[in-house]
Order: structure tokens, then sequence, then C-alpha cells
């Protein structure tokens, strides 16, 4: 029951990340939401979350797991609440901010929390499954529910829906999990006010480069200024006797190492989704329901990669499963690569998509138990602060530079199309061309799998990346295998 309600809270903060992209267009209509303001409704959640994932994660270790997770949890709701009560564009976007912020405080003291309640070895080996499972492929399951919640009811139901789950999370907390030893003393206020504005910075900078391009003024402060803070912030962390984040946690080659491979994973999962969405709906021609039931597999194929990882951790150790992970991963990303417009569904998305999918259900179990592996109590929500950030820049940082790629790919193609679209256009198209500068279909539709298609080689390279991390930098001592079986290391943790 301890797992179920750890669980559950990372569902709801994991899928909301997708499950607001299904109901854009019917916010953009509701709510008058420009083009440019709309991607808002997604990067105001995207930007508190990364940025005070750092900061949440050692509150817990400071004040008390527990009791933070339910702060967070609470917060949540009351945010999902005001969203969808939102009348205007101000509220909704003040709103999904609020969301972020409690998504920061209960997203890592719900990780720390699997690691203090379940004993080390196969009982937390099987609880990092399922988290890790959830974590995921909970962006699947919100693509699903987005799609019918929209499809049968409304678009502020996917903000409604988070009340009464978390409003039941917060009622079976206190009585299934026990309360984490608080570990009071000096907060680190320079740490946690230079970390939360840099990350801010940082995740911002990423935004700003996937709306506007790399060139852009802006985006170039932010990431300066982003360089500055964030220098601030190490040496803050190198004098501070109790820092936010203990920075000899990078000196264990296997945890730096898994928070590199976390950043290559998230860019490919964060890609995945985003271009394979666009393709099902604009090309394939999905309903929004449909396109939701195109990614269900996803979830289940992870959760089966998770159980796999989790089964055999103690066995083989975590290394081959990051190194087969994400060998896999890059092998569905390359065959995504082939799609083109008259791939078919059944043809050429589900089958890449599988195997996708297999490769980062063995790859998320491996990462969490590796990174939060010999974390003393009084740092595993520091530990889960970071691996949560890493996996939140990844994914922006990543997007960016695929809806970079996309972009170029694109423009290119349109370049090629135009002159047959004009040769066989009517009138009336030509005119329409000429006001809003869009090639229709069918012509739109090479267009946008020309980009889809340089997308996912930029995401496969990603994943290589992350292979070849794991085979160089990760080593599995026998004392790492002793732990995952429960068994005691002499002199150890």
């Amino acid at each position: 029951m301890a797992l179920l309600v750890i669980a559950s809270c990372q569902l709801m903060v994991v899928l909301d990340i997708t499950i607001v992209n299904i109901a854009l267009p019917d916010i953009q209509r509701s709510l008058d939401f420009s083009t440019t303001s709309l991607a808002w409704v997604v990067n105001a959640y995207t930007l508190t979350f990364g940025g005070l994932l750092l900061l949440g994660g050692r509150v817990g270790d400071i004040l008390g797991r527990r009791r933070v997770f339910i702060f967070g949890v609470l917060l949540f709701v009351l945010a999902s609440l005001l969203g969808g009560l939102a009348q205007n564009e101000a509220q909704l976007l003040a709103a999904r901010a609020l969301q972020g912020v409690g998504g920061a405080i209960a997203s890592p003291t719900a990780l720390s929390l699997v690691s203090t309640t379940f004993q080390e070895g196969p009982e937390r080996n099987r609880a990092f499954g399922v988290f890790a499972a959830v974590s995921a492929g909970g962006g699947a399951i919100g693509l699903l529910a987005g799609g019918i919640l929209v499809e049968w009811l409304n678009w502020r139901w996917v903000l409604f829906v988070n009340v009464p789950i978390g409003l039941l999370i917060a009622l079976a907390t206190p009585r299934f999990i026990k309360e984490s030893e608080r570990h009071p003393g000096h907060f680190d206020i320079a740490g946690a006010l230079t970390s939360t504005v840099g990350m801010v910075l940082l995740v911002y900078g990423f935004i700003r480069a996937a709306q506007e391009g790399w060139r852009d003024t802006l985006t170039i402060a932010s990431f300066v200024a982003a360089v500055v803070v964030l220098a601030v912030f190490i040496l803050v962390e190198r004098r501070s006797r109790q820092p936010i984040t203990p920075l000899h946690m990078f000196a264990d080659r296997n945890r730096a190492g898994t928070y590199g491979i976390m950043l290559c994973l998230a860019a490919a999962i964060f890609g995945m989704f985003f271009f394979l969405t666009l393709f099902v709906q604009n090309v394939l021609g999905f309903s929004p329901l449909a396109a939701g039931f195109a990614f269900l597999p996803v979830s289940a194929v992870i959760a089966v990669g998770a159980g796999l990882a989790s089964r055999f951790l103690p066995t083989y150790g975590p290394k081959p499963f990051m190194v087969v992970g994400a060998i896999l991963a890059a092998g569905g990303l390359s065959w995504l690569t082939l799609t083109d417009v008259h791939s078919t569904y059944a043809g050429s998305v589900l089958g890449p998509m599988l195997v996708f999918s297999l490769g980062m259900g063995m790859e998320f179990v491996s990462l969490t138990l590796m990174a939060l592996s010999n974390v003393s109590p009084l740092e595993t929500g520091a530990a889960s602060g970071l691996l949560n950030a890493t996996q939140q820049v990844g994914g922006s940082l990543g997007l960016s530079i695929l809806v970079t790629m996309y972009g170029t790919a694109s423009r290119n193609e349109a370049e090629k199309q135009i002159p047959d679209f004009l040769a066989q256009a009517t009138p009336a198209e030509r005119l329409n061309f000429r006001r809003t500068g869009q090639l229709p279909a069918p012509w739109s539709d090479e267009v946008l799998t020309a980009g889809v298609s340089a997308a996912f080689v930029m995401a496969a390279i990603f994943t290589v990346l992350a292979a070849l991390i794991a085979i160089i930098v990760i080593q599995v001592r026998p004392s790492d295998l002793e732990r995952l079986k429960g068994g005691t290391v002499p002199g150890g943790g």
C-alpha cells in the first residue's frame, strides 16, 4: 500500500506533463490564447518544476519526508483546482506554475520515500521497478487520459482529475507511510536560492531556444546568466557545512555516469512522445482519443522492461541493463527514422515504439537504483532531487535541440515541395499559401515527415551516447551486487 501511494503520486505528477498537451487546442479556443502564449501552458509547469527540484528534495531531508510529501501533494491539488476554474490566460498560467511548485516538492520526496520505506535488496529493487515504470510510462498514460477527458468532457477535466486522486493520496499517506527520520540543522539558504534561480534560468533558456532559436538574444542571455549563477552555486556548496547538494556525490563515477545517461535518455523520450504525437495526428489522421490509445502499448512494454530489470538486477547488476536498454532505445529510434507519408501505425510506428519502450523500462530502473545506491539517509532527498532535475533539464535541452533539427529539415523539405505545389494548386490554394505561408496536405505531410525523421536521427544519437557512457563509465563492484541482493557489505553502508 505504501508503494501504491507513492507510485500514484509520481504518476499524477508525471502524466500532468503530457495530459495537458492533448487539450491545448481546446484551451486556446476557450481562453483566447495566442499561438505563442499557448506554449506557456506547458512551459509554466516545466519551468517551476525543473527549477525547484533540488530545493524540494532537500526540504524533505530536513523537515521530514512524509510531512513534506503531503504538503507537495496538497499544493498540487489546490493548483489543479484553480487551473480547472481559470477564466483567463493569466489565471491558468499562474495555476500551472503553482502545480510545478507542488510537483517539485512531491516528486523527489516520493523517490526518497521509496529508498527509506523499503529495505535494501530485492524488496527495494521491486519498488524501484514500479516507480521507474510509472516515471517512464506516465507520459503515454497522460496522452490517453487527456484524449478521453477532452473528447468525452472538456479541457478543464485534465486538471480537475488531479483533485480526487491527490486528496486520496494525501489521506492515505499518514496511514501507510511512516515519517522518516528528520535531519534538522543549518538550511543552506544561499545554495537554495542560487540553485533555484540557476535551474529556472537554464530551463527557461532551453524553452526559449525551442521557440525563438539558439541565436535569440534572450536565449543567449538566459544561458549566460544560468552559467554564472550555477557557478556561484557550486562555490557556495563547496563552502557550506550542510549543502543543499553535496558535491561529493559527483565524485562517485557511477552516480556521475548515471546523471549523464539520464540527461541523454530524457532528451530521447521527450522527443519520441512529442514528434510521434504530431505524426500520428497530422499525417496518420488519428483523433486525440485514437492517438492516446496508440501510445498505450508504450506503458505496458515499459512495465515489462522494468520488471525484467528489477528481477535480474541482483544477479547481473545494473550495467548490462543500462547498456542493452540504451541500445534497444537507439534501435527503436533508428527504425523510426524510416517513416514516410506512406507509413502506417501497425507497419511503421508500433514496432519501433515497442523496442524503444522495452529499452527505456530497463534503463529507468537501473538508473534510479544506481543514483540512490549507497547514499546516506541524510542525503537521499538531495540525490533524488538531482536525478529528477537531470531528467527535467535533459528533456528540455533535448527537445529544444530536436525541435531545431526538425525546423531545419522541414524548411529544406518545404523549399523542395513549393514548386510542385504551385504547379498543381488552384488559384484559391495559391492565395491562401501567400497569406499563411503554410502548405496544405499532401505537401504539408511531406514537410512534417521530413522534419520528424531528422529529429529521430538526433534522438538516436542521444541514446547511442547514453550507451557509450554506460559502457565506459559505469563500474559495478562486488559490494554493489551484494547490496542489491540485500546482504550486508563489510565496512560499508
